[in-house]
């Protein structure tokens, strides 16, 4: 249950003035999932999945610690609050589905098709958020969200054929799935985050601690070696700037305002981590593209309805 102090920071975004920092968040998260994609390519073709997903955690969690030493140090009071008002297992249960949950699915993914086909695919958890307000909420114009929503899945479609003349879904079933699932856990950490008054970095570093715990076991199975100096730093920058940075950014964002504006802003990941996979020699067919069209434009336009809807409420 969402409690009066987790409403203040959407009232004083409606009053315009949480309004520059929550932009500023998302802008933050979008800029470092945009190279998330591309650093894992890199990695991805000369180490395996638990390799990588280790070196992520591993940044991940310092990033969540000094977050959380910080705060100790910075606010008791709110700490205070924070533990009494989520003494559940709701918390851990975000917190692991949205950071665990998410990006190991996603990178199972990356390791199993084309990235930049999974990059679609997994970030079209924008879109699932919207499906969900239209369900959820109540719409002015609920039938023509709907159609927009079903267009975006349309796209999904036509990206994962790739429009290669295959039958459906011929490649690797594992990864489809996968990057699937992480969209289905990021869209589910994105509606819940808000609702829950402990912060960020609480929520964070808990589940980041665990993935540790759990790919360094996968790790071991697996019997991966130890990385180059290079491909080590690469591999802690994706922990500790798109996982670590980009979900505290995004989680700050959302409890400053809630969805909206800030919504907005998410569906350029897909737009901008795409156009750096291209740069770097990746290709979509144009079937592939026309679905890459459809998810974008069909995210951006409920994510627009969902700010004006909220302007003038």
């Amino acid at each position: 249950m969402v409690g009066d102090k987790d409403k203040a920071p959407s009232r004083r975004f409606r009053d315009g003035s949480g309004s520059p920092s929550a932009l500023v968040f998302a802008a933050g998260a979008v800029a470092l999932w945009s190279t998330n994609a591309l650093v894992g390519k890199s990695l991805l073709a000369s180490h395996p999945v638990s390799l990588v997903q280790l070196l992520q955690f591993c940044g991940a969690a310092l990033v969540f610690a000094v977050l959380h030493l910080a705060s100790r140090k910075g606010d008791t009071q709110d700490a205070a609050f924070a533990k009494g008002a989520d003494g559940t297992l709701a918390p851990v249960a975000v917190g692991f589905i949205g950071l665990v949950g998410t990006m190991v699915l996603q990178y199972i993914a990356f390791a199993s098709m084309p990235v930049i086909e999974a990059n679609l695919v997994a970030y079209t958890w924008p879109l699932m958020v919207a499906a969900a307000v239209i369900v959820l909420g109540k719409r002015q114009r609920p039938v023509l969200l709907g159609l927009t929503a079903v267009l975006g899945f349309v796209g999904v479609a036509l990206v994962i054929s790739g429009g290669r003349g295959q039958p459906f879904l011929q490649g690797s079933i594992v990864g489809y799935l996968a990057a699937f699932g992480s969209a289905l856990c990021m869209a589910f950490y994105s509606i819940a985050v808000a609702r829950l008054a402990t912060p960020s970095e609480r929520l964070l570093l808990p589940s980041a601690l665990v993935g540790v715990g759990l790919t360094l076991l996968w790790c071991i199975h697996d019997g991966a070696a130890w990385p180059s100096s290079e491909h080590l730093l690469l591999g802690l920058y994706l922990g500790a700037g798109p996982m670590g940075l980009g979900y505290y950014f995004w989680s700050r964002a959302l409890k400053l305002e809630g969805g909206g504006k800030v919504a907005v802003i998410a569906y350029l990941t897909p737009i901008a981590s795409t156009l750096l996979l291209t740069l770097s020699g990746e290709r979509l067919t144009l079937t592939a593209i026309a679905g890459a069209v459809l998810v974008i434009g069909s995210c951006i336009a409920v994510g627009i309805e969902r700010s004006e809807a909220e302007n003038h409420a």
